[in-house]
Parts: structure tokens; sequence; C-alpha cells
């Protein structure tokens, strides 16, 4: 059977498992998915190409840019600055948690996968301010995904500024705890939100993949888009974090680095060999896509994907 085969195959016995999860419904924008959706798009390092179901879809990229904002931190300051301001331990609470600690608020208590991370590494960026540090995280996300028409989903950014009260909480409690110094706290979130709401398919999702499993070098070119040693501490915190308070269990079935979004989005790099793309929309009560998962899970069996 070969890999298109394979591909069609594990999407139709995945398909069922939509029925077991929801859209997100918590950013109304969100709540318009089709829960049914399922596709995949797989980007190998011989240059082929992969691909089945709905992986022409669009979907806003959510938490899957955190990896990118990593990446955009790390170019913009180097390792030991970013280590310095945000840690790398898994939580084992959930995303959003505003709860990570009973004691003071510490860099080494949030991680760059979770909301408080991430919020607090949009300050890390450079940029005069907000607008400028998003358009340079777009531009890098163009870069990656090799797709210059990749653009911000404005009614998606709406819905979360309106709503985003959450993480507007994580924000102040950041700046309660000088985490986020100089900077205004409304115009971080902007910028953060803005990078949530960028939209993508399952074939961006690949070539992002496929870049980080490559360890920064675009696919067919070999030019290099960010220093190799970047890709090692960007996989390794999908490895360990990626996948939220789910990441252990993903680590044994899939065993690969990967980030999810509540968009439905996840994003696998299998080092060496390949960058994946999923869009599944029905989540867990974890936030990741319940047959995308399936899917993933399915795949890394078959062609023994797991880097464990």
């Amino acid at each position: 059977m070969d890999m298109e085969e394979l591909l069609e195959q594990l999407l139709e016995e995945c398909r069922p498992y939509t029925q077991e999860g929801k859209v997100a419904t918590y950013i109304p924008e969100l709540a318009k998915g089709n829960r049914e959706d399922l596709g995949i798009y797989v980007l190998r390092s011989d240059g082929r190409h992969y691909q089945a179901g709905d992986y022409k879809k669009r979907f806003t990229i959510q938490s899957v840019v955190k990896p990118i904002l990593l990446l955009q931190a790390l170019m913009d300051n180097g390792k030991d600055f970013v280590r310095a301001r945000v840690g790398v331990e898994a939580t084992g609470k959930p995303f959003d948690a505003i709860n990570v600690t009973d004691q003071t608020l510490l860099s080494e208590h949030i991680n760059p996968m979770v909301n408080m991370g991430a919020i607090a590494m949009c300050t890390l960026i450079k940029g005069k301010n907000g607008e400028e540090r998003f358009q340079r995280l777009l531009e890098l996300t163009r870069a990656l995904a090799g797709d210059p028409e990749i653009a911000l989903d404005e009614a998606v950014y709406l819905s979360e500024k309106r709503t985003g009260n959450k993480n507007r909480a994580l924000g102040f409690l950041l700046k309660t705890y000088g985490m986020i110094e100089d900077d205004d706290v409304e115009e971080v979130l902007d910028c953060y939100f803005k990078a949530c709401s960028i939209s993508v398919n399952s074939k961006n999702l690949a070539n992002i993949g496929y870049v980080l499993a490559s360890r920064g070098k675009r696919p067919q070119t070999e030019e290099r888009i960010f220093p190799s040693a970047y890709a090692h501490y960007v996989n390794a915190i999908l490895a360990t974090c990626g996948m939220y308070d789910g990441s252990g269990d993903f680590a044994v079935k899939v065993g690969v680095p990967a980030k999810s979004g509540v968009g439905g989005g996840i994003m696998a790099v299998v080092p060496t060999r390949m960058g994946i793309g999923i869009f599944g929309p029905a989540l867990d009560g974890k936030g990741n896509s319940v047959a995308g998962i399936r899917l993933l899970e399915q795949l890394s069996q078959q062609m023994y994907l797991s880097i464990f």
C-alpha cells in the first residue's frame, strides 16, 4: 500500500472519532467550526508530499503558534536570555490555568507552550510596539510555512479580543510578578490574540513541522531559516509540553514532538523524516483534536515514527 492509500484508509478509520469531541465554543467564532472535518498533510524529507481529507481547509493556528513565538524569541534574544525568562518544565495543569503554583510566580513555573508562557514570550519579540512584533511573527510564520499568503483571521481575532478575559487575567498576573516589565499589558495581549488568529491549513502546518524536523532548513532548498540549536530547544519542549496536560500520554502513544491548538490543528515533527499537519476541530476535554490524535497514533504505529 502506498502512502496516499494509507492516509486515506487511516482517515476513514479515524473519522468516527470526530463524534466524540466538541468544537471550541469559549471563543464564539470557533463555535462555527464543523466537528466532522478531518484532514492530514505529510511532507517527507525526500520532498514527497501526501494528503487526505480536509487538508485544504483553513482554520486559525491558535496554540500551534506557540513554538513559532518561541522561535522568534530565540532568534531575537538567544537561548540564555529566553531560558532565564520562561521555564521549560511541564506544568501538569491545563493550558489556561491561573493556579500554576501556590507560591510567588517565578519564570521557571511556566513554559512556552501554556498561555501564560506564550504571553510572556510576546514581550521578548523585538519591535517598537505590539503591531510591529506581530508583523515580524507573521513574516516568520509565512517563511516557515512557505506561504506568503498567510494572513490574520480578523473575525477570530476580534472574537478572542472581546472574550479573552482569562488571558487578560494571566497577562496582569505576569505584570504583578514583574514578568511583563515595561510593556503595556493590553498591547502585549493584542499581539498574543493576533498571533493565535493567524489563518493556516494542514499543508502550512506540515511545512512548519518539516522545518523543525530538518532543524531549521526549508524543504528542498536547504536554505537555513534559523540555527539548528533552536530546533533542538523547540522540539524538546514540544515533546514534553506540546500537548498540554496530555503530553505524557501522547509521548507514550505517538512519540513525536507535536503541538495542538483549539482551532483543531496539530503540527507534528518527526526529526529528520517528516513534518505532519492535521486538522480536526472536534476536541477532547484537554483541548486536543480527538480524531487528529487517533490519526497520528495510527500513523506512528504503521510507520514506526516514535522517537522513543
